[in-house]
């Protein structure tokens, strides 16, 4: 046998296809996470400026003008609606005109990500400087001492996407990449649903009173766990089921590659690139980042639109899940499915 034959039989056409389909999602691992996160900046953050009448128009203007457009600012009526919508997280900071001295107030949530406040803080006082004016930051929503830069909520979160596009792995291959019939997909539905309330207690248990990384609620951050590993899970069984293995691939392409990048982790929303931060809120580890954030840190304010989103994915899951399962033909329904060395074969 030659060295050609001897190729050809160890890495088989279908092989073949599978491992340029693993070079494509390196390739694309590699351009999603060094093009959303290689040089972060601001553009249109929303931002509030509250400041006497006479000046705030200009003040405004001043502000949407500066080069980059890091700023979407919006004048406020006062500082306690800054405060107030800052908390509500419909705005990422504000500046506090003081009409009687040269100090002025940049107030930030350092909760909602250190980098965004940190660099809220340097263009307004940047901006101050050039009116002979100072500025003082005051942090609204500040992260916790354990809770390094912010990105606690992210990680925990990014964990909880891995157990489940995993676990939804595992429970298809096992026994072949697509359910043999509906009572087999309810079945690893249920699996799926208990491993989530597991995996989100445990995720909540852990960043919570074993290491004391994150704050707010317990049963809160358990219940976002439980509901984020049920929604990648199901995408995964969802994926698998219509397309087979490649299923596996095409979980970590939505979930990995192009969600973890644009979940305004590391760096806010306001931060990436426009393909990252327009994607970011519909994917699951963005809208869990929100989420988590917004229960640590904000007393639970503006979760219901990333909730919907998480719950979207799983209900669209778990339905095309058990639909395909149902519309199996009888030939498929017959016979042992492929073990996992067959199916990469």
């Amino acid at each position: 046998m030659t060295f050609v034959d001897e190729v050809k039989n160890a890495v088989t056409p279908r092989a073949a296809l599978l491992v340029i389909g693993v070079l494509a999602l390196q390739l694309l691992f590699i351009t999603s996470y060094v093009g959303a996160l290689h040089k972060p900046k601001p553009t249109d953050v929303p931002f509030g400026v509250v400041a006497p009448q006479q000046m705030s128009a200009r003040l405004t203007a001043d502000l949407e003008a500066l080069p980059g457009g890091p700023l979407d600012p919006r004048p406020v009526a006062d500082e306690a609606a800054a405060r107030r919508q800052i908390l509500d997280r419909e705005i990422d900071g504000a500046l506090v005109v003081n009409p009687t001295g040269t100090t002025d107030t940049v107030l930030v949530a350092s909760g909602g990500g250190t980098a965004m406040a940190d660099t809220l803080t340097r263009i307004i006082t940047e901006v101050d400087r050039t009116q002979q004016r100072t500025v003082r930051a005051v942090d609204l929503a500040p992260a916790s001492g354990q809770d390094f830069n912010g990105i606690s909520s992210f990680y925990l979160v990014v964990g909880w996407c891995v157990g489940g596009y995993l676990c939804a792995s595992i429970l298809a291959i096992s026994a072949g990449a697509k359910p043999a019939n509906r009572r087999r997909a309810v079945i690893r539905t249920g699996v799926m649903a208990l491993y989530s309330i597991v995996g989100g207690i445990g995720g909540a248990l852990i960043i919570g009173p074993v290491l004391g990384a994150l704050p707010g609620s317990f049963w809160g951050l358990s219940g976002l766990g439980a509901l984020t590993v049920f929604a990648v899970g199901m995408l995964t069984l969802a994926l698998q089921a219509l397309t087979g293995i490649v299923g596996i691939g095409l979980a970590v392409l939505i979930v990995v590659i192009a969600g973890n990048p644009s979940a305004g982790g590391a760096f806010p929303l306001p931060m990436l690139p426009d393909f990252w931060r327009a994607i970011g809120p519909a994917l699951p580890p963005g809208a869990g980042t929100w989420v988590a954030r917004s229960i640590a840190y904000f007393k639970g304010n503006a979760i219901t639109g990333p909730l919907l989103v998480l719950s979207a994915w799983a209900v669209a899951g778990t339905a095309v899940t058990l639909l395909v399962a149902a519309r199996r033909t009888p030939e498929e329904l017959t016979g042992d499915h492929p073990a996992i060395g067959s199916v990469v074969d």
